[in-house]
């Protein structure tokens, strides 16, 4: 995830007293002490644009003062905040909001809500176990390059090494498949996941779920297709195995639908949600079960922090906000579009060396070459930009800026990415 720097002065406290597992506080060495929308101060008072999002956990900016003021009215009215999965007019509001805006205006009726542990792991780990209580099944079908959080469960579906090796145990129960365009354009690898898994001498367990991203963002923004995704639900079908998406990164409106799996007409058997669910960056995460799928007992699956009545009550803000219209999703799909374009542009400045792919606004600038992505991100930083690497060898720049950003402020950071791009590359021939 990048080299290790030397925090400056202001940094001391966090090197001396924080664990040696950060990472955000190293690789964007600075004290950031206000935000707003887009644009983050630090404490000497430097502007940052921030095409990071939280990691797409803000996807209506920093402070966004509408919600904000939803979440104000509602602390001083002297609501429950902590209500472990006690009924709340919150959680009834947040529910029947989700189930008019989103569930029934995109035909996707007939789900039920779980409000899991507060982290998108927690939710991941339910939708695994849920996944098992039904089909009696260990096994999971998970794909190259996945990233599906870090607890336990949730590393064992996730492909990366890096991440596998700090478990510290064996991880088991998990078996990976290549993703679309894993083994280049002209093989279809849905065919391949069927012939595995209707082969009953394959090896391969039967799965109890298939779980996929329809667009991986830690694995390098890999993006899958329409036909694909739909021949890897089919499969799932008929495997008798469950069809979860993962819409942690991707979902509430990053691609410019409110879910990821929209273009592709899918009707999974679990939805997973968190980052952006809540709105305003308060820890929420929940699964959409078919209510045929919905096998729990009460009690079964639990957490103190389930349901975190603050964040229901900023999500319907957000969800009255910007959902009830089309505009937003189709001013988000634009902004994409002249993002993709202006990225496209730059590429094709250095002859086509790199690659841009995505969806929405969710976009990856593949360099092919990690020092050439580190060098560029960390001079970005230093002119005013904060940009993530992503991919299996921290090769791709991810663009996630907020779905709010104003034009003017998504042209000055691409601007500064083309700068700082340029120098790098300057640099490198030099070299």
């Amino acid at each position: 995830m990048g080299e290790v720097i030397r925090e400056p002065a202001n940094l001391r406290a966090f090197e001396a007293l924080e664990s040696n597992v950060r990472l955000y506080s190293r690789l964007l060495p600075d004290v950031f002490s206000r935000a707003r929308g887009s644009v983050m101060l630090t404490d000497g008072g430097r502007k940052v644009i921030d095409f990071l999002s939280g990691a797409s956990a803000l996807n209506y900016g920093h402070n966004n003062h509408e919600i904000r003021a939803a979440i104000a009215a509602y602390l001083a009215s002297d609501a429950v905040v902590h209500g472990l999965d006690m009924a709340t007019p919150a959680k009834r509001e947040f529910m029947e909001t989700f189930d008019s805006v989103i569930l029934r205006e995109r035909g996707l009726q007939n789900y039920r809500f779980q409000f899991t542990g507060p982290t998108g792991a927690n939710a991941v780990e339910a939708a695994l176990k849920l996944s098992r209580k039904i089909t009696g099944r260990q096994n999971v079908i998970s794909f190259t390059h996945g990233y599906h959080g870090l607890s336990l469960g949730a590393s064992a579906v996730t492909g990366g090494r890096h991440y596998r090796v700090a478990s510290g145990v064996a991880l088991s129960g998990a078996t990976f498949m290549p993703y679309d365009g894993y083994l280049g354009t002209t093989i279809d690898t849905s065919d391949y996941l069927r012939n595995v898994l209707l082969d009953e001498s394959s090896g391969v367990d039967s799965p109890a779920a298939i779980l996929v991203e329809t667009v991986q963002g830690e694995g390098g923004i890999n993006v899958a297709g329409r036909q694909w995704l739909q021949s890897v639900q089919g499969i799932a079908r008929d495997v008798g195995a469950l069809f979860i998406v993962d819409d942690i990164q991707m979902g509430c409106g990053r691609t410019g639908d409110f879910f990821s799996f929209e273009f592709a007409g899918l009707s999974p058997d679990i939805v997973v949600l968190s980052k952006s669910l809540s709105g305003y960056g308060l820890p929420l995460s929940m699964l959409l079960i078919k209510e045929e799928r919905d096998a729990w007992q009460p009690g079964e699956h639990t957490a103190t922090f389930r349901g975190n009545n603050l964040a229901l009550v900023s999500a319907t803000a957000a969800l009255n906000i910007y959902w009830r219209s089309l505009a937003f999703s189709q001013g988000v799909q634009r902004m994409g579009e002249l993002m993709r374009r202006r990225l496209d542009a730059i590429a094709s400045e250095h002859g086509n060396s790199f690659a841009v792919r995505g969806r929405g606004m969710a976009l990856g600038f593949d360099c092919h070459n990690a020092e050439i992505a580190e060098a560029t991100t960390r001079k970005a930083f230093e002119k005013g930009l904060i940009i993530e690497r992503c991919g299996p060898r921290d090769q791709v720049i991810k663009f996630l800026p907020a779905l709010t950003i104003d034009l003017d402020t998504l042209n000055q950071g691409v601007d500064i990415f083309e700068v700082s791009l340029a120098e790098t590359m300057k640099h490198t021939r030099a070299a």
